[in-house]
């Protein structure tokens, strides 16, 4: 049963609030538009308070005394303000609280602690991979001096160190903060770094005998406050401010983490990890946010083919229909890694087609705990809401496997998977009359297919998923796709339009009109609805293994 949590009048710069019991100064300053400057905070994270740049000025009502407390003419509490600052990310709200966020002392003490910070930082913000989003840069502008006092040589310090596989340090820079060092500890389970030496030779390095190794290891660098952690791989590569930063889903696991897709002229140099607490939190294992690469891989599909035979998008559609209604008995294999719209779109073309079996990949793995389900498919819910599959993902397909192995099934539709993975051979393939695939790379099934029209990646399209919590996502397209691959529901339009259907779908807003006019769960809602957090759809979402 739970209680309401009491709440307690505060005063921020002269004007009363109320916020809940447990807030932290820090967070109700947030609240009421007053932003105090932090490197050492962050809300997801054990509270060290060792950078001191959060001071405050701060007091308690005066009391009579009866303990009672002192009423000023406004029949609010007077003040009584304490002499010495005070770090606000380590306290909490009391009632009848004062807050000054913006006085003489204030200021006087966050114009100390940066001058402090700076003694020893290098002034190598030209060339520094945080420059445009660093903490430190922005803070001394706006809350520290114009000037140095400080006449010594800088203390030098390690640089360009391999933390791991994926983070460089360069311990110059560092602002002995922790957040990496309680983020191995608190979120990643791996208490490998620490701080070694003392004073103004304090560093960060790792457990000896250890390396920074683990998979999410480069939300380390996101959290970095400073340029002191970065990404190995997106090192020197491209300025921050130049990057187009699209807000999508990962596609990797069942889970759908909420992520920014950095991107320039087509190109995606990295991606991020997006806040969503009913998600991942601030987090993203490295190896989702680093599977991007392969949208412009060598074996990437770039022109329709027939027979292996580059030709138009008209004529291979065209084909491909022609084809596939004179094979015989047809089977669809979809992929759980198609948006909603997708498969929707793929149910009734298997319809038009008179397809009399369909399945999706099933991909699983050992949950990590974390982040990471045991689900690796990332609309294994959706495909299971529209009917690309049973309860039980994959359980159809060695029906299918079977039905081509004895004869009775001649032709089969495969979407996005590649059958070689779904416990087909290569003489199965051989055995089939007709084979019609998307794709993205080139794979076995593409090389067999009679006609292969090539797809688009995951931040090459629009769309919705439904991860294993039953929260409907959006997926929003950074980049266009490569060459004359197309979006896979624009592909699937054609086709339908092809096979005698007569549609009015013309957008991806269109065939989410016409899935939520089918789909009782869809009813009501738009892409624009869905929002950039998404909402929750089915009532009875799924448990979470991780």
């Amino acid at each position: 049963m739970s209680t309401e949590v009491p709440l307690l009048n505060v005063q921020i710069d002269g004007v009363w609030l109320q916020f809940p019991k447990g807030t932290k100064v820090i967070d109700a300053c947030q609240q009421a538009g007053k932003f105090i400057p932090r490197y050492c905070y962050h809300p997801k994270l054990s509270i060290p308070g060792n950078c001191r740049m959060c001071l405050i000025e701060m007091g308690m009502p005066k009391m009579t005394p009866d303990r009672k407390p002192v009423l000023g003419p406004d029949g609010k509490p007077e003040i009584g303000w304490i002499p010495r600052p005070q770090i606000s990310c380590a306290q909490d709200v009391a009632e009848g609280m004062g807050v000054r966020t913006d006085s003489p002392m204030v200021k006087e003490c966050r114009q100390g602690v940066m001058e402090f910070l700076l003694i020893n930082h290098p002034l190598d913000c030209p060339i520094c991979d945080q420059a445009g989003e660093c903490r430190l840069q922005e803070f001394s502008v706006e809350y520290g001096n114009a000037h140095s006092r400080f006449l010594e040589r800088k203390v030098k310090k390690p640089k360009n160190v391999e933390l791991g596989p994926r983070v460089t340090l360069d311990a110059e820079r560092c602002v002995l903060c922790s957040r990496c060092i309680r983020f191995m500890k608190e979120v990643a389970n791996d208490d490998v770094l620490g701080f070694v030496d003392r004073g103004g030779f304090s560093t960060i390095a790792c457990h000896p005998d250890k390396t920074l190794e683990s998979n999410y290891s480069l939300n380390t660098v996101d959290i970095c406050p400073v340029g002191a952690l970065t990404s190995t791989d997106f090192r020197f590569k491209m300025r921050v401010w130049f990057l187009k930063e699209t807000k999508s889903i990962d596609v990797n696991d069942g889970l759908g983490c909420n992520i920014l897709i950095g991107s320039r002229e087509g190109q995606i140099y990295r991606i991020t990890p997006r806040e969503n607490n009913d998600v991942n939190g601030n987090w993203i294992p490295d190896s989702h946010r680093l599977n991007f690469k392969y949208l412009r891989a060598e074996e990437r599909l770039l022109q329709p083919t027939v027979e292996g035979k580059q030709t138009s998008w008209s004529d291979a559609v065209s084909a491909a229909v022609t084809k596939l209604k004179s094979a015989g008995k047809l089977a669809l294999v979809a992929s759980a890694r198609l948006t909603n719209e997708e498969l929707y779109l793929a149910k009734r073309l298997a319809t038009a087609l008179n397809v009399t079996i369909q399945d999706v990949l099933p991909r699983t793995g050992e949950p990590d705990g974390i982040l990471i389900p045991a689900d690796r498919n990332p609309n294994t819910s959706g495909a299971r809401l529209l009917g690309a599959t049973g309860e039980t993902p994959g359980a159809r397909l060695k029906d299918i496997l079977a039905g081509v192995r004895n004869g009775s099934i001649t032709g089969i539709l495969c979407l996005g998977e590649d059958l070689l993975d779904c416990g087909f051979t290569h003489d199965d393939l051989a055995k089939l009359k007709v084979i019609v695939v998307t794709s993205i790379l080139a794979n076995p099934t593409t090389a067999a297919a009679h006609v292969a029209l090539p797809g688009a990646g995951f931040a090459e399209k629009r769309g919705s998923m439904i991860n294993i919590r039953g929260r409907l996502q959006r997926l929003n397209k950074a980049v266009e796709p490569l060459g004359e691959a197309r979006d896979d529901w624009e592909i699937l339009t054609d086709l339908l339009a092809a096979a005698g259907c007569v549609h009015s779908l013309h957008s991806i807003e269109d065939v989410f009109r016409a899935m939520s006019q089918d789909v009782p769960e869809f009813a009501g809602l738009n892409l624009g609805k869905i929002g950039d957090l998404g909402l929750q759809l089915l009532n009875k979402p799924e448990t979470v293994t991780a």
